[in-house]
């Protein structure tokens, strides 16, 4: 299959060309600079160069390919506004790129604010709808193409996709505690977030792609709940620092933007896609790679 992806040498999106190409398929990435263009070619993918706001570029990527897989976000935090509206519209380009062709498009999702209590699992039903909502409603926007002759699928990424090279939250949350002298978690520390090593995410994003039925909610989710306070610890026990707990309205001051994060409850199931798609994620949890030094 000739892919199309965007983010294709961010984080999650380079593990996904390496699994895309490794498995046979062909894969076009999205591009903004020529460093990223040189890093894809250099893998033997093709190059479009372009960004978010290029929607011209975006549906063309989009009619050129047998599947799409968007994973690019501006992730511009002084300005989410901007950011959900960029995604909005790019969901949408591509959707509507893709009517009536039955083929697949995956695009990235996130795991907060779906339910609160208990572990998310993948019916349940993203609150995230309109142009003024988080990532602009794009998962529950591209899942109305469904319905549209699109094979469209989500696949909800866990808080931390973990490895060597991550400059995440849990890099963020890292760089904390050295600033500080502490290794901090929020209250009790019991609120507790999913994590899938990052080679298993990107296995995912391929399975879902190569065989997820249309309107698939996806997660990419290996442990279901590790608490914060377990991650503050092994930062702790990296960095031969004490462990504290802040309280909430010291999250700011401490984390940064990480903050308004760290503090929520994130933990979620992959259950129903694990069956759905014979998917087995493998690899270091998340306290195993912060022990082996993936974030020293």
């Amino acid at each position: 299959m000739h892919v199309f992806v965007t983010g294709a040498t961010g984080w999650i999106g380079s593990a996904v060309v390496d699994d895309l190409l490794a498995a046979g398929h062909e894969v076009t990435g999205l591009a903004r600079s020529e460093a990223a263009a040189l890093a894809l070619a250099k893998k033997g993918a093709r190059v479009r160069r372009g960004d978010l706001d290029d929607l011209a570029g975006l549906r063309d990527g989009a009619l050129d390919a047998q599947g799409v897989v968007h994973l690019a976000n501006k992730h511009d935090w002084a300005n989410p506004a901007e950011s959900n509206r960029a995604e909005r519209a790019a969901v949408e380009t591509i959707a509507d790129a893709l009517v009536g062709t039955d083929r697949p498009f995956v695009l990235a999702a996130g795991l907060s604010g779906l339910v609160r209590d208990r572990p998310a699992v993948e019916t349940d039903v993203s609150p995230e709808v309109g142009p003024g909502a988080h990532r602009g409603g794009s998962e529950n926007l591209a899942l109305e193409y469904a319905e549209k002759g699109v094979r469209a699928v989500s696949v909800r990424f866990a808080p931390s996709v973990h490895g060597v090279g991550d400059h995440g939250f849990l890099a963020a949350i890292t760089a904390s505690a050295r600033e500080h002298g502490v290794s901090a978690y929020l209250g009790d520390g019991t609120t507790a977030w999913a994590a899938v090593h990052r080679p298993a995410a990107a296995e995912l994003v391929r399975l879902g792609l190569e065989g997820a039925p249309a309107g698939s909610r996806l997660h990419a989710v290996a442990e279901e709940a590790v608490t914060t306070r377990a991650i503050a610890e092994a930062v702790g026990r990296v960095l031969g620092l004490p462990v504290v707990s802040l309280a909430p309205e010291e999250a700011a001051g401490h984390f940064g933007f990480v903050g308004r994060f760290f503090g929520l409850d994130m933990a979620a199931s992959s259950a129903i896609t694990r069956e759905l798609l014979g998917w087995t994620p493998t690899g270091p949890t998340l306290v195993e790679d912060i022990e082996g030094g993936a974030y020293a």
